[in-house]
């Protein structure tokens, strides 16, 4: 792959990337590198949160549900509000970088945190400040690539993104076996990658406009109307019913990780290490499937996707050998993240103008991030009520109807881009 080493938005032709050839700018690259250090923070908390919950604290799965279901939703109460504001501003970085501050504060509290009530609020913080800097900085993304390669350049930005997702269970595990119960230097850590990741952003990625310097009085009210009329056009409209198909049949992965664990030693010994195996396998498909996006839409491939994620709850459901279903597992969530994460966001770029552009792909990640919500918390009942393996196999099914539901949702869409 080349890297571009221009900050410009290559929109002119000229800037255009020769065939065969995959352009991705160092802005891209830069949000990537701050995005991996963003999330070793985020990930090595993750990765000890089920066991530090249930296992530390004493708590049921229904309060890990809750939690979960936090840690997944709370950041769409102001996903849409952020992408607003940055189309409004025109500068997402700045609207990013808040984002970003307002996550890294949160780690604080993590320190003294030590009830369901103190992690409800952190985890609150943390995921709105998640839920603010998500989209402004997927329009950077956007604005820094060219629009044939966007599929790629999200792939590239989703695979430092993991590579960060790696290293922090990883980093998380390491600390938990030099210090039995060290939560607090995890979560010391965490804050630092935080802090480091935030510097970087303010230091070193440009302040792309994505609006004129000085927009007339009336530019400004259209640009208004335009943002919510987008969300209601028929292509759009179906790609934001699709996710919230799928996403409310989207449980979340500590739930897949606690049924390998309570069925067989090798989940159990290694816990933090099944975030590291997803994040690889993520990695690892990033990109491939970005470019793939691009050759052969990225509706189909969003789809696509969530049949991996089906695989990953029937094998956790199914009485496999130990080491053998584990990563299965590890291998069919990677899969699933690379086809729709950065999947979804190319997607829904392509959709939108560049006025509006942030608030589009902050509805659909509203979309995603609110059925996620709900699904996570019944599922904490529904294990609650009727056990680990009738849990997962139920998930599964209706996630197979879901799939099929958004293939049909999502048909205009496919057809339109394979023409």
């Amino acid at each position: 792959m080349y890297i571009s080493l221009t900050n410009s938005p290559p929109d002119a032709a000229e800037t255009r990337a020769p065939r065969g050839i995959r352009t991705v700018s160092s802005t891209v690259v830069t949000l990537g590198l701050v995005s991996l250090l963003t999330d070793i923070s985020s990930e090595s908390v993750s990765a000890v949160l089920p066991l530090y919950v249930t296992g530390m604290l004493g708590l049921s799965t229904i309060a890990f549900g809750l939690l979960d279901g936090l840690y997944q939703g709370v950041s769409a109460l102001v996903r849409i509000a952020g992408g607003y504001t940055s189309d409004r501003l025109g500068r997402p970085k700045w609207v990013a970088f808040s984002g970003y501050a307002v996550a890294a504060a949160a780690r604080v509290g993590l320190l003294f945190a030590s009830s369901f009530a103190a992690l409800s609020v952190v985890l609150t913080a943390d995921r709105i400040g998640k839920g603010i800097r998500t989209a402004p900085r997927d329009a950077l993304i956007a604005a820094s690539s060219d629009p044939q390669n966007r599929g790629a350049a999200f792939g590239v930005h989703r695979m430092l993104d993991n590579i960060g997702a790696a290293i922090g269970p990883l980093l998380a595990f390491v600390i938990l076996w030099l210090i039995p119960d060290g939560y607090d230097v995890v979560f010391a850590v965490s804050l630092s990658c935080a802090v480091i990741g935030l510097l970087i952003l303010g230091v070193l990625v440009p302040n792309v406009r994505t609006r004129p310097e000085a927009p007339e009085r009336a530019a400004r009210r259209r640009d208004r109307r335009d943002a919510w009329t987008t969300l209601r056009r028929g292509p759009f409209r179906r790609v934001l019913a699709a996710a919230g198909i799928l996403g409310i049949v989207t449980i979340g992965d500590g739930f897949v990780y606690l049924a390998l664990q309570g069925r067989n030693d090798f989940a159990a010994q290694w816990f933090p290490l099944l975030y590291v195996g997803t994040n690889v396998a993520f990695l690892a498909l990033a990109v491939p499937l970005g470019r793939l996006a691009d050759r052969v839409g990225r509706a189909r491939v969003f789809v696509a996707g969530h049949v991996g994620l089906l695989a990953a709850y029937v094998v956790a459901a199914l009485a496999i050998d130990d080491l053998v279903a584990t990563l299965l597992c590890l291998a069919f969530l990677g899969a699933f993240y690379a086809a729709t994460d950065g999947v979804l966001a190319a997607l829904a770029a392509d959709l939108t103008t560049p006025e509006t552009r942030a608030t589009g792909i902050a509805a659909a990640q509203t979309v995603v991030a609110v059925s996620r919500f709900g699904s996570a918390a019944l599922f904490g009942v529904l294990w609650f009520a009727v056990g680990r393996e009738t849990a997962l196999v139920i998930a599964a099914l209706v996630l197979a109807g879901a799939v099929v539901g958004a293939a049909i949702a999502l048909r205009p869409v496919i057809r339109k881009a394979a023409s």
